[in-house]
């Protein structure tokens, strides 16, 4: 079974910076194409960015594109979320996700993500 673990969370000021990781336990992420979502107070779960399998190609939310950047070491089973320039809309609970293995194509995460999910790490910046 496959355990999954955010952190890197925290109180930013608006323009700031942050860096969030995901940490797999029970399961090589080297095969799989993974994505992150969050989900802000009151409001449902938004995609945020994934990554095919392969580490080739990388999707974002229109919104977020340039400000976020997302990738996985598979060394170290690990999947990170840059994100700068972040603003208070940015306010929300992080999710990581573990895809499909062997997708090719990160987009296809946003509307068909995997079963499986971290518990979160609340992101806040502050105005």
């Amino acid at each position: 079974q496959v355990q999954l673990v955010e952190s890197g969370g925290g109180l930013v000021q608006t323009g700031g910076s942050l860096t969030l990781s995901c940490l797999a336990s029970g399961r090589a992420i080297s095969i799989y194409a993974m994505a992150w979502f969050r989900q802000a107070p009151g409001k449902g779960r938004e995609f945020v960015a994934s990554i095919n399998w392969s580490n080739t190609s990388a999707h974002y939310a229109e919104s977020l594109k340039g400000r976020f950047t997302i990738s996985k070491d598979n060394a170290k089973n690990t999947l990170y979320l840059q994100m700068k320039s972040l603003e208070p809309e940015d306010t929300a609970v992080y999710y990581c996700n573990l895809g499909h293995p062997f997708r090719a194509t990160a987009a296809s995460l946003m509307s068909d993500p995997g079963p499986d999910w971290g518990q979160g790490t609340q992101v806040t910046v502050s105005s």
